[in-house]
């Protein structure tokens, strides 16, 4: 969760200037923590960027300070509203029914401006959300408890022009982008485009990697072939030494020969380049190929005769 913790870290570098935004990164925060019901609002967290950032950001928003925060040098810390009066202010804030069963939705005339929208997903991702290294992967998602919340999201951020998944895992609705473009682009709209280039060198970097693993595969096959083929040259020049076929042989195939036994680490290519005049690749190894085929009917014409 580092990556996630530096992510978060950057969101919470600018202080919120507007009311409104305030407001609406709380509506954020809130929508997607642990709990937020007319009896209690309940933020769990372990960043300490977060934790930095709340009590000045409920302020701000509400005029409300919290009942309960963590104690300094915590590590999962809750942060705790229980007082009616508070959370009342709260509710009143949303425009929410704060006496009897309250269903949550997203409240879009709270987000009509495009600085609430961001405040507001940046609060969410606050609260509920997480990202993967990116050298280890590609995942950023949202998780609420929240049915209707978890429903309305992915429609606010088509409005916003990203394209999220969709899922439930234990009870919860999780938003969730797979691709290092999309998870940029979320990044950079939330107001984190350092984190959002960490994303892209990562790419980079495990695209480069997996190119030079490529070439390093591909060169390895290669030269197996060539030694292979090699080794296969050899013996065939060895029988037709055996046979004394090769002192009968044409010049040019006596020195392709010759140069074989005296250079069997070289490929093809280098083979041709000693040849008197020199020769290319696919003239040598027409060459190899006819004494191999000369190897082949020597042996076949001593099972025969033998």
């Amino acid at each position: 969760m580092a990556f996630s913790a530096d992510v978060k870290q950057e969101l919470c570098r600018p202080a919120v200037s507007r009311r409104c935004c305030a407001q609406a990164e709380a509506y954020g925060v809130l929508l997607f923590c642990g709990a937020f019901h007319p009896r209690q609002a309940r933020i769990v967290t372990e960043s300490p960027a977060l934790k930095e950032r709340l009590s000045a950001l409920f302020r701000k928003a509400f005029k409300v300070s919290f009942d309960q925060t963590p104690e300094p040098g915590e590590g999962k810390g809750t942060f705790l509203i229980e007082s009616p009066s508070k959370l009342k202010a709260i509710f009143d804030a949303f425009d929410l029914e704060w006496d009897g069963a309250v269903s949550l939705h997203i409240n879009l005339a709270m987000l009509e401006e495009e600085h609430c929208r961001t405040a507001f997903l940046r609060g969410a991702f606050l609260a509920g959300g997480s990202v993967t290294d990116p050298m280890k992967g590609y995942h950023l998602e949202l998780a609420t408890s929240h049915y209707h919340v978890g429903r309305e999201l992915p429609a606010l951020l088509r409005e916003a022009g990203f394209e999220p998944k969709e899922t439930d895992r234990k009870g919860n609705h999780v938003i969730y982008f797979k691709q290092s473009d999309h998870i940029e682009d979320f990044l950079t709209f939330l107001g984190a485009p350092v984190s959002a280039m960490a994303v892209m060198n990562a790419k980079l970097e495990r695209d480069l990697r997996g190119s030079v693993n490529r070439q390093v595969n591909c060169d390895s096959a290669n030269l197996d072939k060539t030694v292979a083929a090699a080794r296969e040259q050899l013996a065939a020049i060895e029988r037709l030494k055996e046979s004394g076929r090769l002192d009968f042989l044409p010049d040019k195939l006596k020195e392709a020969a010759r140069l074989r036994l005296e250079n069997p680490e070289l490929n093809l290519n280098q083979l041709g380049a000693l040849c008197e005049p020199t020769v290319s690749k696919s003239a040598f190894n027409h060459r190899m190929r006819k004494l191999m085929e000369l190897a082949e009917q020597s042996e076949q014409e001593g099972l025969q005769n033998g």
